[in-house]
């Protein structure tokens, strides 16, 4: 298609949408469009660049079909097929709700926590030592407002420390990212996902037994994979669920 032929922004469409928009049954607000961005009461959720073009409003990647748009409201249908209703919010400046216009609040999952344990195998003394550190590396997830709306928001990364020690002997160090499991865990959850925690379990005649959660932020989805460490230092991993 060549450039004359490319579907052109309704731009009369984009400044009727200016403003702020209500939920009309909750008198919740949905989002502020301002300019060529949209931006969200939620202070995680990122602002998303949008424009309209013909019968859809597309937001970010996204993109929605507009079943009706007037002056003060504004119809569209969301992934599910469900009709959303909005109202633009017709208050003073000083009523008005306030927005995230620059960066988001980025969510940290955790703190600093720092375990370790003595264990005994075969009248031997072994200690292992796990560190959980936040990291400034963000993770970006796609989540929904009730409405259905995409929207992404930011959380930080954690890298996991863990040292294994048999007396004063050093058997294993490594810091864990989530990219080390990599080989369990597939490439499009991986993405969204964060190391969450490594705990330890036993140990046994194959050695020390750690368990590691690869989980999405704020979700019940997660990848659990053993974390094996021999009694010589060799690391083995495998997907238990």
């Amino acid at each position: 298609m060549s450039p004359k032929e490319q579907p052109q922004e309704n731009r009369e469409a984009k400044a009727m949408l200016q403003g702020v928009w209500t939920d009309p049954q909750t008198s919740e607000v949905v989002f502020k469009a301002d300019g060529d961005t949209i931006y969200f009461a939620d202070a995680t959720s990122l602002p998303a660049y949008f424009r309209i073009v013909g019968d859809s409003i597309e937001l970010g990647p996204n993109k929605y079909y507009i079943s009706m748009q007037t002056e003060h409201n504004f119809q569209f249908r969301n992934p599910g097929g469900d009709e959303v209703r909005l109202e633009k919010h017709d208050a003073t400046d000083d009523e008005q709700p306030e927005f995230v216009e620059q960066a988001p609040q980025i969510i940290s999952t955790t703190q600093v926590v720092n375990l370790d344990s003595v264990v005994m195998y075969s009248g031997q003394r072994y200690h292992w030592y796990i560190t959980v550190n936040p990291t400034r590396y963000r993770v970006m997830r796609t989540t929904y407002t009730p409405d259905g709306v995409a929207v992404e928001k930011v959380y930080y990364d954690n890298i996991i420390h863990v040292s294994l020690f048999k007396g004063n002997q050093r058997l294993f160090t490594r810091d864990f990212n989530k990219q080390a499991f990599a080989a369990e865990v597939p490439s499009d959850f991986l993405e969204q996902s964060i190391l969450g925690n490594i705990t330890f379990d036993k140990v046994d005649a194959k050695g020390f037994h750690f368990y590691s959660t690869v989980c999405i932020p704020d979700g019940e989805s997660c990848y659990m994979i053993e974390t094996l460490i021999s009694f010589t230092g060799q690391l083995t991993t495998r997907l238990v669920e």
